[in-house]
């Protein structure tokens, strides 16, 4: 049957509902190209203006999780899909993918690539030579079978509707709206046959949702969509108002990583990581969440997660002599430091700031299709709470080209907030939303 799309805006449009089966032909029509974009572009502009109830955000994600194939997995552990909302130095996936190996679930993730200011966990694998990320879904799957995990990029036949709306999502200004953004999500997470739905909502000034109430209000739809489908659904919210570690830059974080899986690397990373793991351990073992803890980080410094990711990257083709020599990692054109314009301690560190200089030294993209610089980044060498005197160096900048040097250290020149006092510790990981919405503190 025809859908008549024009009904369905001046509906939605005038703050009225639709049905899942008008939801559905909508979508349906517009994969098969029978709607074109114009008219779904005003469509999803009245959804960002007019909102959706739940029943339509349930609609929505069913049909776009219809709208492709879906990945089934036969392996003999839990399987366990994470999933990053985003933000600057968000290494998350490279050290909790193994480690949750370590552990012994099985992890199938599709990962994406980064997304203006946000580094996306694919550039940064693929930094290491060698290693392919463009898996057909049989061969993801046996990977996860006989590794127990396996990263990837999202395939032209899983959820297609996503990959459409998303693109005209970008260039409609439609990106911000809660029920686009969490059937976006949630159906890709839902085409993969996993038992847990992981989910880490960075908040901040570096993510995607600045303020606690708008990552709230995100976690809490995402978990019940997930039970909607009987999906078992976690979500921690996790602070991104300074960079996560202590990089930014595809390569950079990949060593900074490796750093982190054999017992070392920055605090706020391991205890981002050692969470997300617990939470996996106390939902799907039963393990209380402070016991989890200490198991997670027992794995993580002991170095047997960093024996998985060896195993992991070779097993996408990853080259291993890479890891070990240090000579053999990408060097960087040009090199610059941002020095202390006064003495004191350091008091904040704005993660924005921080990730749109890291793509303007090359390691992001400034339009669609750019490539990225392996070597280029922010390497942070006064961090939150440090000491600092006037003209000490407080960051160091890798760039491809002289002219990006200089765009990004003008970036940072405003980022550092030095001061008389320290500021107070903030814990990395604020609260839990569990499979059945409610919010829990995480001691």
């Amino acid at each position: 049957m025809k859908v008549h799309a024009l009904p369905l805006i001046e509906r939605k449009r005038d703050g009225g509902s639709l049905d899942a089966g008008e939801i559905q032909g909508l979508v349906s029509a517009y994969v098969s190209g029978d709607v074109p974009d114009y008219q779904m572009a005003a469509f999803l502009m009245a959804v960002t203006i007019r909102g959706m109830d739940f029943e339509e955000t349930r609609a929505l994600t069913e049909a776009m999780l219809r709208s492709g194939v879906r990945v089934d997995i036969s392996a003999h552990r839990p399987l366990v899909d994470k999933h990053s909302t985003g933000g600057v130095g968000d290494k998350t996936s490279l050290v909790a993918v193994p480690l949750l190996a370590a552990l012994g679930f099985a992890v199938p993730k599709l990962s994406g690539r980064g997304l203006g200011h946000t580094g996306g966990t694919l550039d940064k694998l693929e930094s290491i030579p060698g290693l392919r990320t463009s898996l057909d879904r049989s061969e993801f799957a046996t990977l996860v079978s006989r590794y127990g995990l396996a990263v990837a990029a999202q395939s032209d036949d899983i959820v297609p509707a996503d990959r459409l709306l998303y693109a005209l999502r970008d260039v409609t200004g439609t990106v911000q709206s809660l029920p686009l953004i969490a059937s976006s999500i949630m159906s890709k997470k839902l085409a993969v046959s996993s038992r847990l739905v992981l989910l880490d909502v960075k908040v901040g000034d570096g993510a995607f949702f600045p303020d606690e109430a708008s990552a709230e209000a995100f976690a809490a739809l995402a978990v019940r969509l997930g039970a909607a489908f009987g999906r078992d659904t976690r979500a921690l919210l996790t602070r991104m108002d300074a960079p996560l570690g202590l990089t930014v830059g595809n390569a950079l974080e990949v060593r900074e990583a490796i750093d982190c899986l054999k017992g070392g690397g920055p605090e706020d990373l391991r205890e981002v990581v050692t969470a997300l793991a617990a939470e996996a351990l106390h939902a799907v073992v039963g393990e209380d969440r402070p016991a989890a803890r200490a198991r997670a980080a027992s794995v993580l410094a002991s170095g047997q997660a960093y024996d998985v990711f060896r195993r992991w990257i070779a097993s996408q083709g990853g080259d291993l002599a890479f890891l070990d020599d240090p000579g053999r990692w990408p060097r960087p054109a040009c090199t610059g430091s941002l020095t202390a314009g006064r003495g004191g301690t350091v008091r904040l560190i704005k993660a924005r700031g921080v990730g749109e200089a890291a793509r303007l030294a090359g390691a992001g993209r400034l339009r669609k299709g750019d490539a990225v610089d392996a070597a280029s980044g922010v390497e942070i060498v006064a961090p939150l709470a440090a000491t600092v005197r006037q003209g000490d160096e407080i960051c160091r900048v890798h760039a491809a080209s002289g002219e990006q040097l200089a765009a990004a250290l003008e970036r940072l020149a405003s980022v550092w907030e030095i001061g008389d006092e320290a500021p107070g510790r903030m814990p990395a990981v604020l609260c839990a939303y569990t499979n059945d919405g409610r919010r829990e503190e995480i001691a």
